[in-house]
């Protein structure tokens, strides 16, 4: 059995030093901590676990039979030597060895690890506590134990001064007392508890009775299920309707900033259920809000990013709780002036059979007039198609039917034909003109690079460009050319309107600044949201690297979810807003009508659902009049002339 162990082991060495034990003290010491170091690992082994061993002198520690039995699935080794080195050459050295093991096969290999730092230099773990966050090596479901010899204050401040071994799954090993009676003591670093955070013994270990446990809590505690009503600094910044900053005026007569919104209702109910008080971090600006959690200042940014490459990067991100549809908005096409509004009733088709049916029916119609010509001896050609052209516009009807009977069936005949063609048409003009057809609109992001030349986006949108910049579609990259970073959302709507430009972001955060501030008190507005999304992007709320309190949040965020409480805070907040928004133009009428404003008038006229045409409806009918006239005027100037020169 001990042979198959021994095979698992993995031996990785920075640089070369002698793996032979040696007689120093600080080998003794290592060599008598071996027995709690596997007496921890056996507590908390599991089956498919590795462990990690970073030492800055050779050591024995994993010649234990405990240690390597609790590490079932491989020991790997890795040692620098800082005696005698300069301080920088000792931060380069040590950033490669953890970099060697942070991608080493023992720890890609198995589904849990377990590292193990032996020291007792308090610089170089120091160091290492900073370099080990940078370099990634740790995360939450990672188990450290630290093996040391330092006296109980510098233990204490060492514990409390560094985010990895406070905040992360970090316990200390530390020699208490020498032989004959030696003794380690296990601490760890509460950051929160009903006492705040503390430094605590929480066991300890003799070769006499191995390891025994101090308190209730086990070798690795939970350190985030319960904040003990602790401060938690946070960072967000208006973006409704997921965050929603006003200010109020409370009893005293000061101003009170109340926060509302689908996320900042989401991170109040994970406060109360973790138990911490919300601290909001001021910030200048997206990238100062997201820097605060990089530099591990705030430990959230409770508003939904998308998690993008380049973001990916610089933080982590929670579990995705929300579908981000990224979105565009543009001014709706208005209808332009156009000479053809009298053909809109009927199609292309149907007018050219008019048009045929017109050549031929003066020509039949003359056909039967001969007859009533030789009963009655008169016959004149242009009395009989302004005859048949009367009776078509309904002004007209036969002073005199034929006497046969097969020309009455053809004047019923037109008679019936004039009927139906009039009253479709006049029906369908009525339509055309109060309910026009408006010009087609951009849906898609096709039509929108073919449609727009400027597609504007707050600062932010530099990141989406970069991102539609490296896609490996045409269309995105055009895109990304057409794309303005700089101006606001408000500012970018107000362009659509004006500049025929378009605004992009996320749809639910558009359809909020539309309803906010583009929107008349009828409900109407110039601005409208595109059916297609450009990006169905998956969004979560940024958290620092490896955060430790990831399982938690994400496991609140899950139930939110779950419970259809996020869609329910989203759609109430847009409704607030718009019920915000039509007293505001309410307020605002009012105070026109006590100016006696005629704007006032006009408005309460589009209350009635009174639509007055304008010159674009009817302009098609006043060319044609003024034509008529113009032809009548040429036609009477001619008869004039022919009068005169008789």
């Amino acid at each position: 059995m001990m042979m198959w162990w021994m095979k698992k082991v993995v031996v990785l060495v920075i640089m070369m030093a002698d793996v032979v034990a040696s007689q120093s003290p600080q080998h003794s010491w290592q060599q008598d901590a071996g027995g709690g170091v596997g007496a921890v690992l056996e507590a908390v082994s599991q089956p498919t676990c590795s462990l990690i061993l970073l030492t800055t002198s050779p050591s024995t520690i994993f010649k234990e039979e405990s240690v390597v039995r609790g590490s079932p699935w491989g020991v790997g080794v890795f040692e620098v030597v800082v005696d005698g080195q300069d301080a920088n050459e000792t931060l380069v050295l040590l950033s490669h060895l953890l970099h060697q093991a942070r991608q080493s096969q023992v720890r890609m290999g198995s589904r849990c690890v377990r590292v193990v730092v032996v020291s007792h230099d308090p610089v170089f773990l120091d160091t290492f506590a900073e370099w080990s966050l940078k370099g990634r090596l740790l995360v939450w479901a990672t188990k450290l134990l630290v093996v040391t010899s330092l006296p109980l204050p510098q233990l204490h401040a060492l514990l409390s001064s560094h985010w990895t071994f406070s905040m992360m799954n970090t316990i200390l090993l530390n020699l208490d007392d020498t032989p004959p009676n030696l003794r380690y003591s296990v601490y760890t670093h509460l950051p929160y508890s009903p006492d705040g955070a503390q430094v605590l013994r929480v066991a300890v270990w003799t070769p006499r009775h191995g390891l025994r446990l101090l308190t209730a809590l086990p070798l690795f505690p939970e350190k985030f299920s319960n904040f003990h009503g602790a401060e938690v600094n946070v960072t967000g910044k208006p973006w409704p309707p997921y965050w929603v900053e006003e200010q109020q005026e409370a009893a005293d007569g000061s101003l009170v900033t109340i926060y509302t919104g689908c996320d900042y209702l989401s991170l109040e109910t994970i406060s109360h259920t973790l138990n911490f008080t919300i601290n909001i971090i001021p910030t200048a600006s997206w990238g100062e809000a997201v820097k605060k959690v990089e530099e591990r200042v705030a430990f959230i940014t409770a508003v939904f990013h998308v998690p993008l490459p380049e973001r990916k990067k610089k933080h982590d991100f929670t579990r995705i709780y929300e579908y981000n549809q990224m979105s565009f908005t543009l001014a709706k096409p208005g209808l332009k002036p156009s000479l053809d509004s009298l053909f809109y009733p009927l199609t292309g088709e149907v007018w050219a059979w008019v048009l045929v049916v017109l050549l031929f029916m003066p020509a039949i119609y003359y056909m039967v007039s001969r007859g009533r010509e030789k009963q009655c001896g008169r016959l004149r050609v242009a009395a009989e198609v302004l005859e048949v052209m009367g009776i078509l516009v309904g002004q007209n009807l036969p002073q005199q039917l034929p006497p046969i009977t097969s020309g009455r069936l053809l004047v019923v005949a037109w008679l019936v034909f004039a009927l139906i063609i009039g009253t479709v048409y006049r029906g369908n003009l009525t339509a055309a003109l109060t309910l026009p057809k408006y010009p087609p609109r951009p849906e898609t992001v096709e039509q929108l690079v073919d449609t727009v030349h400027k597609v504007t986006m707050p600062p932010f949108g530099e990141l989406w460009r970069q991102f539609f910049a490296g896609s490996d579609s045409e269309v995105y990259k055009k895109l990304a050319r057409m794309m303005m970073i700089g101006p606001s959302t408000r500012e970018g709507l107000q362009m659509a309107i004006e500049q025929n430009t378009a605004n992009m972001a996320a749809r639910r955060y558009l359809s909020n600044m539309i309803v906010e501030h583009f929107t008349e008190a009828d409900g109407t507005t110039r601005l409208y949201l595109a059916r297609e999304t450009l990006f169905p992007g998956q969004s979560a709320w940024p958290i620092p690297h490896d955060a430790p309190y990831q399982s938690q949040l994400d496991r609140c965020l899950i139930a939110i979810i779950e419970a259809g409480l996020y869609e329910k805070w989203s759609d109430d907040t847009v409704s607030q807003t718009r019920r915000r928004s039509q007293r505001r133009q309410r307020e605002y009428l009012a105070q026109q009508l006590q100016q006696g404003q005629q704007v006032v008038d006009e408005t309460a006229e589009s209350d009635k659902s009174i639509i007055a045409l304008t010159v674009t409806h009817m302009q098609g009918p006043l060319v044609f009049i003024l034509l008529g006239l113009f032809l009548a005027g040429v036609v009477f100037a001619v008869e004039v002339s022919m009068t005169y020169n008789k």
